[in-house]
């Protein structure tokens, strides 16, 4: 299927309100959450307590609102963002350039953060560095599909771009001056030449697949950035959650908006 390769919003465009209030998104989830939000947010961490034992030790990066807390089964987990929020651990921390040593940690998650990376190469190389062998990386990040660019078309929140070379470390994915910047396309760029990831970042192998996120995202209302829903009963949702997995998981390609990875530190 034909895809357009690039549509990129004006902020002025944008039709989602709260796009970096990540306060207010932790107010909202940790108080009374809707039965939508709820199944959105768990869906996106718990799937990575498969690759994490409790006594590993392990760090998020850009962990916005910190949901990992609560939701990720490891007794040594940091915290950690480009922000300054206090329920993060170690602040003011850039993906691609790390403050921790060498072989430091089990495990390393992202989720939904690549995507804004201005430079996702000099990430994965980061990670290969910090992670000991045998650790994982465990990401829930962006998928483009069909269904994806048609909501981004409509929600004029952030845009994508599949002319640019993801492989590049001399131009950028996203602006570099602008953290909240997003190019929805820079994961399936990766993944598209996944042979060039291995020669790039030959300590990474890629172990686990998988696709989710159709009709639990339309209508979710937003986790940091707020869209209209509408508010669902709890076993509705999960019978929502159910026809997801089934139609993201055959098709991914028109109904998947995001994509679950792991990769594993040889």
């Amino acid at each position: 299927m034909k895809r357009t390769p690039r549509y990129v919003p004006l902020a002025t465009e944008d039709r989602m309100a709260g796009p970096s209030d990540t306060a207010a998104a932790r107010a909202r989830y940790y108080g009374k959450p809707s039965a939508n939000l709820r199944i959105l947010v768990e869906n996106r961490y718990r799937w990575m307590n498969t690759f994490i034992q409790p006594s590993d030790r392990g760090v998020e990066f850009g962990a916005g609102p910190g949901f990992a807390r609560e939701l990720i089964h490891s007794k040594s987990l940091l915290l950690t963002d480009f922000a300054e929020a206090e329920w993060l651990d170690v602040k003011n921390v850039d993906a691609m350039a790390t403050p921790f040593k060498d072989a430091e940690f089990d495990f390393a998650i992202s989720v939904n953060m690549i995507h804004h990376l201005a430079y996702p190469l000099r990430f994965f190389r980061e990670m290969a560095r910090i992670l000991r062998p045998g650790g994982r990386l465990i990401i829930q990040d962006v998928r483009c599909s069909v269904f994806l660019q048609a909501a981004l078309r409509l929600q004029r929140h952030e845009g994508y771009d599949f002319g640019v070379d993801v492989y590049d470390e001399a131009n950028a994915c996203t602006n570099p001056d602008n953290p909240w910047a997003g190019n929805n396309a820079v994961m399936d760029l990766l993944l598209e030449k996944q042979s060039e990831l291995e020669r790039r970042v030959p300590e990474l192998a890629l172990v686990h697949r998988s696709y989710s996120e159709f009709l639990t995202l339309l209508n979710s209302g937003g986790v940091v950035a707020r869209t209209a829903y509408v508010p669902l009963p709890l076993s509705v949702v999960k019978l929502v959650d159910t026809l997801d997995r089934f139609l993201t998981r055959s098709w991914p390609r028109v109904f998947a908006s995001q994509v679950q990875l792991v990769f594993v530190r040889q």
